[in-house]
Protein backbone atom coordinates (compact mmCIF):
# COMPACT_ATOMS: atom_id res chain seq x y z
CA UNK A 1 0.00 0.00 0.00
CA UNK A 2 1.49 3.34 -1.05
CA UNK A 3 1.26 6.40 1.19
CA UNK A 4 0.82 9.63 -0.79
CA UNK A 5 -0.59 13.15 -0.91
CA UNK A 6 -2.96 14.44 -3.63
CA UNK A 7 -3.24 18.11 -4.66
CA UNK A 8 -6.12 19.86 -6.49
CA UNK A 9 -5.31 23.21 -8.10
CA UNK A 10 -7.68 25.95 -9.32
CA UNK A 11 -6.38 29.57 -9.26
CA UNK A 12 -5.84 32.43 -6.80
CA UNK A 13 -8.32 32.87 -3.96
CA UNK A 14 -10.40 36.04 -3.99
CA UNK A 15 -7.60 37.88 -5.80
CA UNK A 16 -7.07 36.65 -9.32
CA UNK A 17 -7.35 33.36 -11.12
CA UNK A 18 -4.67 31.82 -13.27
CA UNK A 19 -5.95 30.72 -16.67
CA UNK A 20 -3.10 28.47 -17.81
CA UNK A 21 -1.15 25.57 -16.45
CA UNK A 22 1.91 26.22 -14.33
CA UNK A 23 5.13 26.16 -16.41
CA UNK A 24 6.41 23.48 -14.03
CA UNK A 25 3.17 21.54 -13.98
CA UNK A 26 4.80 18.13 -14.18
CA UNK A 27 7.67 18.83 -11.80
CA UNK A 28 7.66 18.27 -8.06
CA UNK A 29 5.55 20.76 -6.13
CA UNK A 30 8.38 21.46 -3.71
CA UNK A 31 11.27 19.67 -2.08
CA UNK A 32 9.99 16.48 -0.48
CA UNK A 33 6.88 16.04 -2.67
CA UNK A 34 7.01 13.60 -5.55
CA UNK A 35 4.35 13.49 -8.25
CA UNK A 36 3.03 9.91 -8.45
CA UNK A 37 -0.26 10.20 -10.38
CA UNK A 38 -1.76 12.91 -12.58
CA UNK A 39 -4.16 13.70 -15.36
CA UNK A 40 -3.36 16.88 -17.29
CA UNK A 41 -6.27 16.27 -19.71
CA UNK A 42 -4.05 16.76 -22.74
CA UNK A 43 -5.88 14.21 -24.90
CA UNK A 44 -9.03 14.75 -26.96
CA UNK A 45 -12.21 12.72 -26.54
CA UNK A 46 -13.35 10.78 -23.51
CA UNK A 47 -11.54 10.76 -20.14
CA UNK A 48 -8.54 8.43 -20.02
CA UNK A 49 -9.98 4.95 -19.26
CA UNK A 50 -6.73 3.92 -17.56
CA UNK A 51 -7.35 6.61 -14.92
CA UNK A 52 -11.14 7.04 -14.70
CA UNK A 53 -14.26 4.94 -14.49
CA UNK A 54 -17.91 5.92 -14.03
CA UNK A 55 -20.62 5.62 -11.43
CA UNK A 56 -23.83 5.23 -13.43
CA UNK A 57 -27.49 5.59 -12.50
CA UNK A 58 -30.33 7.83 -11.37
CA UNK A 59 -31.43 6.50 -8.00
CA UNK A 60 -30.74 9.69 -6.03
CA UNK A 61 -27.31 8.66 -4.73
CA UNK A 62 -28.39 8.81 -1.09
CA UNK A 63 -29.19 12.54 -1.29
CA UNK A 64 -32.38 12.65 -3.38
CA UNK A 65 -30.36 13.99 -6.31
CA UNK A 66 -32.24 14.51 -9.58
CA UNK A 67 -29.66 13.67 -12.25
CA UNK A 68 -28.91 10.43 -14.08
CA UNK A 69 -25.15 9.83 -14.25
CA UNK A 70 -24.28 8.55 -17.71
CA UNK A 71 -21.27 6.49 -18.69
CA UNK A 72 -19.32 9.24 -20.39
CA UNK A 73 -22.02 10.92 -22.48
CA UNK A 74 -21.69 14.06 -20.35
CA UNK A 75 -17.88 14.12 -20.06
CA UNK A 76 -15.43 15.34 -22.68
CA UNK A 77 -11.72 16.17 -22.79
CA UNK A 78 -10.41 18.86 -25.13
CA UNK A 79 -8.35 22.05 -25.21
CA UNK A 80 -6.44 20.88 -22.13
CA UNK A 81 -9.43 20.49 -19.80
CA UNK A 82 -12.03 17.96 -18.69
CA UNK A 83 -15.63 19.18 -18.98
CA UNK A 84 -18.45 17.51 -17.04
CA UNK A 85 -21.73 18.91 -18.35
CA UNK A 86 -25.11 18.76 -16.63
CA UNK A 87 -28.08 18.99 -19.00
CA UNK A 88 -31.81 19.44 -18.53
CA UNK A 89 -33.05 16.44 -20.52
CA UNK A 90 -35.12 13.34 -19.89
CA UNK A 91 -33.12 10.14 -19.53
CA UNK A 92 -34.04 6.84 -17.89
CA UNK A 93 -36.78 8.49 -15.82
CA UNK A 94 -34.64 11.46 -14.70
CA UNK A 95 -35.01 15.08 -15.83
CA UNK A 96 -31.29 15.83 -15.84
CA UNK A 97 -28.08 14.10 -16.93
CA UNK A 98 -24.50 14.50 -15.75
CA UNK A 99 -21.34 12.45 -15.05
CA UNK A 100 -19.61 11.09 -11.96
CA UNK A 101 -15.98 10.12 -12.63
CA UNK A 102 -14.16 7.83 -10.19
CA UNK A 103 -10.51 6.77 -9.96
CA UNK A 104 -11.42 3.58 -8.06
CA UNK A 105 -9.15 0.70 -9.03
CA UNK A 106 -7.09 3.06 -11.17
CA UNK A 107 -5.95 5.56 -8.53
CA UNK A 108 -6.29 4.58 -4.85
CA UNK A 109 -4.21 6.01 -2.03
CA UNK A 110 -3.66 6.10 1.71
CA UNK A 111 -2.44 9.60 2.64
CA UNK A 112 -1.13 12.20 0.22
CA UNK A 113 -1.50 15.67 -1.22
CA UNK A 114 -4.27 16.04 -3.78
CA UNK A 115 -4.49 19.04 -6.14
CA UNK A 116 -7.42 19.73 -8.44
CA UNK A 117 -7.64 22.92 -10.48
CA UNK A 118 -11.23 23.61 -11.46
CA UNK A 119 -13.83 26.17 -12.49
CA UNK A 120 -17.29 25.59 -11.01
CA UNK A 121 -20.79 25.83 -12.52
CA UNK A 122 -23.24 28.49 -11.42
CA UNK A 123 -26.95 28.65 -10.77
CA UNK A 124 -29.54 27.43 -8.28
CA UNK A 125 -29.69 23.67 -8.09
CA UNK A 126 -26.08 22.88 -9.07
CA UNK A 127 -23.96 20.86 -6.63
CA UNK A 128 -20.42 20.15 -7.89
CA UNK A 129 -18.05 18.13 -5.73
CA UNK A 130 -14.42 16.98 -5.61
CA UNK A 131 -14.20 14.28 -2.98
CA UNK A 132 -13.05 10.83 -1.87
CA UNK A 133 -14.61 7.56 -0.77
CA UNK A 134 -13.00 4.36 0.53
CA UNK A 135 -12.04 1.76 -2.04
CA UNK A 136 -13.05 -1.09 0.29
CA UNK A 137 -15.90 -0.85 2.81
CA UNK A 138 -14.71 -3.04 5.67
CA UNK A 139 -15.57 -1.07 8.83
CA UNK A 140 -18.71 -1.16 10.98
CA UNK A 141 -21.78 -2.18 9.01
CA UNK A 142 -19.91 -1.92 5.71
CA UNK A 143 -21.69 1.21 4.52
CA UNK A 144 -21.72 5.01 4.83
CA UNK A 145 -20.67 6.75 7.02
CA UNK A 146 -18.78 4.05 8.93
CA UNK A 147 -16.07 3.80 6.28
CA UNK A 148 -15.56 7.55 5.91
CA UNK A 149 -15.86 10.32 3.34
CA UNK A 150 -13.49 13.20 2.58
CA UNK A 151 -14.91 16.25 0.78
CA UNK A 152 -12.13 18.32 -0.77
CA UNK A 153 -14.54 20.83 -2.34
CA UNK A 154 -18.32 21.20 -2.39
CA UNK A 155 -20.35 24.13 -3.66
CA UNK A 156 -24.11 24.71 -3.84
CA UNK A 157 -25.36 27.11 -6.48
CA UNK A 158 -27.83 28.99 -4.31
CA UNK A 159 -24.90 30.16 -2.16
CA UNK A 160 -22.47 31.32 -4.85
CA UNK A 161 -18.80 31.51 -4.04
CA UNK A 162 -18.87 29.68 -0.72
CA UNK A 163 -16.58 26.63 -0.77
CA UNK A 164 -16.86 23.78 1.75
CA UNK A 165 -14.52 20.99 2.91
CA UNK A 166 -15.69 18.23 5.27
CA UNK A 167 -15.14 14.79 6.69
CA UNK A 168 -17.85 12.25 7.52
CA UNK A 169 -17.44 9.27 9.85
CA UNK A 170 -19.55 7.09 12.13
CA UNK A 171 -19.25 9.71 14.88
CA UNK A 172 -19.10 12.83 12.71
CA UNK A 173 -21.59 13.08 9.84
CA UNK A 174 -24.25 15.36 8.42
CA UNK A 175 -27.07 12.92 9.21
CA UNK A 176 -26.41 13.69 12.89
CA UNK A 177 -25.32 17.28 12.19
CA UNK A 178 -21.96 16.42 13.73
CA UNK A 179 -19.80 16.54 10.59
CA UNK A 180 -16.50 18.38 10.80
CA UNK A 181 -16.28 21.02 8.11
CA UNK A 182 -14.95 24.41 7.09
CA UNK A 183 -16.01 27.00 4.53
CA UNK A 184 -14.41 29.87 2.68
CA UNK A 185 -15.54 32.63 0.33
CA UNK A 186 -13.88 32.29 -3.09
CA UNK A 187 -15.21 35.11 -5.25
CA UNK A 188 -13.78 33.71 -8.49
CA UNK A 189 -14.99 30.12 -8.01
CA UNK A 190 -17.47 30.23 -10.88
CA UNK A 191 -15.68 32.64 -13.22
CA UNK A 192 -12.09 31.34 -13.10
CA UNK A 193 -9.97 28.35 -12.20
CA UNK A 194 -8.94 27.87 -8.59
CA UNK A 195 -6.87 25.15 -6.91
CA UNK A 196 -8.53 22.91 -4.32
CA UNK A 197 -6.06 20.97 -2.19
CA UNK A 198 -6.20 18.20 0.37
CA UNK A 199 -3.34 17.19 2.65
CA UNK A 200 -4.07 13.89 4.35
CA UNK A 201 -1.72 12.18 6.80
CA UNK A 202 -1.97 9.75 9.69
CA UNK A 203 -2.28 12.75 12.01
CA UNK A 204 -4.70 15.12 10.29
CA UNK A 205 -6.70 16.21 7.26
CA UNK A 206 -6.28 19.75 5.95
CA UNK A 207 -7.98 21.67 3.13
CA UNK A 208 -6.70 24.64 1.12
CA UNK A 209 -7.81 26.89 -1.70
CA UNK A 210 -4.91 28.38 -3.67
CA UNK A 211 -2.62 27.43 -0.77
CA UNK A 212 -4.85 29.28 1.72
CA UNK A 213 -5.37 26.87 4.63
CA UNK A 214 -8.95 27.11 5.94
CA UNK A 215 -9.89 23.71 7.42
CA UNK A 216 -8.18 21.13 9.64
CA UNK A 217 -9.30 18.15 11.65
CA UNK A 218 -6.94 16.01 13.76
CA UNK A 219 -6.80 12.26 14.29
CA UNK A 220 -7.99 11.94 17.89
CA UNK A 221 -6.75 8.34 18.06
CA UNK A 222 -10.12 7.23 19.48
CA UNK A 223 -10.94 4.42 17.05
CA UNK A 224 -12.34 3.94 13.56
CA UNK A 225 -15.67 5.51 14.54
CA UNK A 226 -13.95 8.89 14.55
CA UNK A 227 -11.03 8.19 12.20
CA UNK A 228 -11.53 5.60 9.43
CA UNK A 229 -8.93 7.40 7.31
CA UNK A 230 -6.10 4.87 7.45
CA UNK A 231 -6.83 2.88 4.29
CA UNK A 232 -7.12 3.43 0.55
CA UNK A 233 -9.52 6.06 -0.79
CA UNK A 234 -10.17 7.11 -4.39
CA UNK A 235 -11.11 10.38 -6.08
CA UNK A 236 -14.54 11.40 -7.37
CA UNK A 237 -15.38 14.32 -9.68
CA UNK A 238 -19.09 14.96 -10.19
CA UNK A 239 -21.75 17.56 -10.88
CA UNK A 240 -25.03 16.74 -9.12
CA UNK A 241 -28.34 18.53 -9.63
CA UNK A 242 -30.81 19.14 -6.81
CA UNK A 243 -30.70 16.90 -3.78
CA UNK A 244 -31.17 17.52 -0.08
CA UNK A 245 -28.45 20.19 -0.04
CA UNK A 246 -27.95 21.27 -3.64
CA UNK A 247 -31.69 21.51 -4.23
CA UNK A 248 -32.67 23.03 -0.90
CA UNK A 249 -33.90 26.13 -2.74
CA UNK A 250 -35.07 24.34 -5.87
CA UNK A 251 -33.55 24.11 -9.35
CA UNK A 252 -33.54 26.91 -11.92
CA UNK A 253 -34.10 25.15 -15.25
CA UNK A 254 -33.15 28.30 -17.17
CA UNK A 255 -29.44 27.91 -16.30
CA UNK A 256 -28.70 24.73 -18.27
CA UNK A 257 -26.41 23.40 -19.54
CA UNK A 258 -23.88 23.89 -16.72
CA UNK A 259 -20.27 22.71 -16.58
CA UNK A 260 -17.65 21.65 -14.07
CA UNK A 261 -14.33 22.25 -15.86
CA UNK A 262 -11.14 20.63 -14.52
CA UNK A 263 -7.68 21.73 -15.66
CA UNK A 264 -5.71 19.01 -13.89
CA UNK A 265 -5.62 16.47 -11.08
CA UNK A 266 -2.27 15.76 -9.40
CA UNK A 267 -1.26 13.40 -6.64
CA UNK A 268 1.93 13.76 -4.63
CA UNK A 269 3.78 11.46 -2.26
CA UNK A 270 6.02 12.72 0.53
CA UNK A 271 9.58 11.48 0.12
CA UNK A 272 11.77 11.70 3.20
Amino acid sequence: MRYIFLLAVSGLIMVAACSSKSPNAKEEKKTGWQLVWADEFDNTGKPDPTKWGYDVGGHGWGNNELQYYTEGANAQVGNGVLTIEARHENHEGSSYTSTRLVSKGKGDWTYGRFEIRAKLPWGRGTWPAIWMLPTEWTLGNGSWPDNGEIDIMEHVGYYPGKIHASIHTNAYNHAQNTQKSGSLSVLTAMSDFNTYTLEWSADSIKAFVNEHHYFSTPNENLGWEKWPFYKDFHLILNLAIGGTWGGAQGVDDAIFPQQLVVDFVRVYEWVE
